[in-house]
């Protein structure tokens, strides 16, 4: 589970190998390690990893499955949502994005104006 996440997490956020290795102060080759199962981080690495990757530690060893301690979906429709975008390509992972932001928008115009 903790090997999956932690690529999985990564290729989430753009990152190589090697890009987060070196936000992270190790070598690519640990990181490969992990993400293979050939090595478990230590805690202190555990919790590194989490915070440059902006998760839990919960969520990378498969406590939880809300990536974020911050962004709780109470709704489960939105929540398997959520899971499934990590399926998609990093393009339409991008469009999803851009279509929350729209929407978002879209809400507070409709706030302005029935505040008029």
């Amino acid at each position: 589970m903790l090997s999956k996440r932690i690529k999985s997490v990564r290729k989430d956020k753009g990152l190589t190998q090697e890009e987060l290795a070196k936000r992270l102060k190790t070598t690519k080759g640990t990181i490969s390690n992990y993400e293979n199962g050939h090595s478990t981080p230590s805690n202190g690495m555990l919790k590194d990893l989490a915070d440059v990757l902006n998760t839990t530690t919960d969520f990378l060893l498969g406590r939880t499955e809300n990536i974020t301690s911050g962004h709780n979906v109470y709704d489960s429709d939105l929540q398997i949502a959520f899971n499934d975008v990590s399926n998609l390509s990093k393009e339409a992972r991008q469009e999803t994005i851009n279509f929350i932001n729209y929407i978002k928008q879209k809400e507070q115009m409709k706030g302005l104006k029935s505040k008029d």
